[in-house]
């Protein structure tokens, strides 16, 4: 078999874990991985289609991919994932360019849908969304040390701005033994850093084993030789319990850092959202937190301009974070995602949602940029990942920093390639990374 296949992932690591699987299933089928879409016989596009923004940039790149099969520069065009979930009447009607469409419960049907697209049969598969994870090899793409571990998959919080639940299905969650045999692989081949992420990772569990359990798989996890860092992503405020909070703090493996999305401090706006607990809530975890796990590094996630929120609103949720110094955040004008409450309810105009979120980020960068100067004198583990000729020196990430989202640290000195080594930070750059030398 000759034919070769590229991959485009878009979206969020959720994603990327589906695209990995696809591309091992890809390779095992006996199909060539292209490096480009650019004289590949196909093309798959793993979608995200989750707000606005995301669902923009899937449908340029489809019709990126268009114009490539027009100009006699690619073949056929097969598009994945949540997009093609949540809009798949539109896709097909709409992009007469895309051969072939599967949602969310198909990924595993990828090797026969690229045989039927080959063979010019139509191809449209959309399994149960609701289904149980598919427990399926995938090709890691991230390293060359670290990588994501999917521990569930779907959504049971119908948080009413939010249209994940209906695209991708409700809560489930992957058998423990399934996720550390996974993490196991992993450590055989190189992997010191997992990132633990699902929708809800504090759910995991619950449907399974009826309890929370991330803290037993935290364990468990960290008992795995190789790992060295167990990164925890997507935790929800109203899921945290005191045993999880002593894993935490207690397990050395388990980074000092803390992905807790709370989107809004205002109780009013929290309840409207079908957001559980008030804001005083959040605020008497964050104090919890802090005063039980030492060096702790808060990620979180904000929505400007939700329902409900006021100019007296707004300003409660910039108070709050000039309280809280949250040294890590992403910010986001609300968008209306057809077919969810929220999208009913009035709302400012995303001029003015655009316009708070920048004001938060004003707010934020000032905490972030005194937390990195904080850092200053400190010696840090970083994970090495890779030389920049540019600079002439080692680049790699910090324990407070997660792939992407946050900052880099160069440094100069022995590194290596996926080692994790100990820098000194002597400089904080204008964008905010980090400089140093290796210990």
């Amino acid at each position: 078999m000759d034919k070769t296949i590229a991959l485009i992932s878009l979206g969020c690591a959720k994603n990327l874990v589906n695209s990995e699987q696809m591309l091992y299933l890809l390779s095992e089928a006996g199909y060539a991985l292209a490096p480009s879409p650019d004289g590949a016989d196909a093309v798959i596009i793993n979608t995200c289609g989750f707000i606005d923004a995301a669902k923009s940039e899937a449908i340029d790149t489809i019709l990126e991919m268009a114009k490539l099969k027009n100009e006699g520069r690619l073949g056929k065009i097969i598009v994945t994932g949540c997009l093609s979930e949540r809009y798949r009447s539109a896709v097909t009607d709409e992009m007469p360019e895309v051969d072939a469409i599967l949602g969310v419960g198909s990924f595993g049907d990828i090797v026969k849908a690229v045989g039927d697209v080959f063979d010019d049969k139509p191809v449209s598969l959309f399994s149960d969304n609701s289904a149980p994870v598919d427990e399926i090899p995938r090709v890691v793409s991230t390293g060359p040390a670290w990588a994501y571990l999917r521990i569930a998959e779907g959504c049971n919080n119908f948080c009413a701005f939010c249209a994940i639940p209906y695209i991708r299905g409700r809560y489930r969650s992957r058998a423990m033994e399934n996720i550390l045999e996974e993490a196991e692989d992993l450590a055989r081949h190189g992997v010191k850093e997992i990132i633990v992420i699902a929708q809800d990772i504090t759910r995991y569990g619950t449907d399974l084993y009826g309890k929370r359990s991330l803290a037993d798989l935290c364990r468990r996890l960290s008992e795995i030789d190789g790992i060295e860092w167990i990164r925890l992503h997507y935790t929800y405020p109203d899921q945290f319990d005191d045993e999880l909070i002593d894993e935490i703090a207690t397990n050395d493996k388990i980074v000092k850092y803390l992905d807790i999305p709370i989107q809004h401090i205002n109780n009013g706006i929290l309840k409207a959202m079908n957001r559980r607990g008030t804001g005083d809530d959040i605020r008497a975890l964050f104090k919890k937190l802090r005063e039980r796990i030492p060096g702790l590094v808060l990620r979180t996630s904000l929505i400007s301009g939700l329902p409900g929120e006021g100019e007296a609103e707004f300003e409660e949720l910039c108070e709050f974070l000039r309280e809280a110094r949250i040294e890590r955040a992403g910010v986001f004008p609300f968008s209306p995602e057809e077919g969810t409450p929220a999208s009913a309810m009035e709302h400012v105009d995303y001029d003015e949602a655009q316009r708070r979120a920048e004001l938060i980020m004003d707010i934020q960068s000032q905490v972030m940029d005194e937390f990195a100067l904080s850092l200053i004198g400190k010696r840090l583990p970083v994970i090495c990942l890779d030389y920049d000729e540019q600079e002439q020196k080692w680049v790699g990430r910090s324990c407070y920093d997660s792939p992407d989202i946050d900052g880099l640290v160069y440094f100069d000195g022995d590194g290596g390639e996926g080692s994790i080594v100990d820098v000194t930070i002597t400089a904080v750059t204008d964008d905010g990374n980090l400089i140093g030398q290796e210990v």
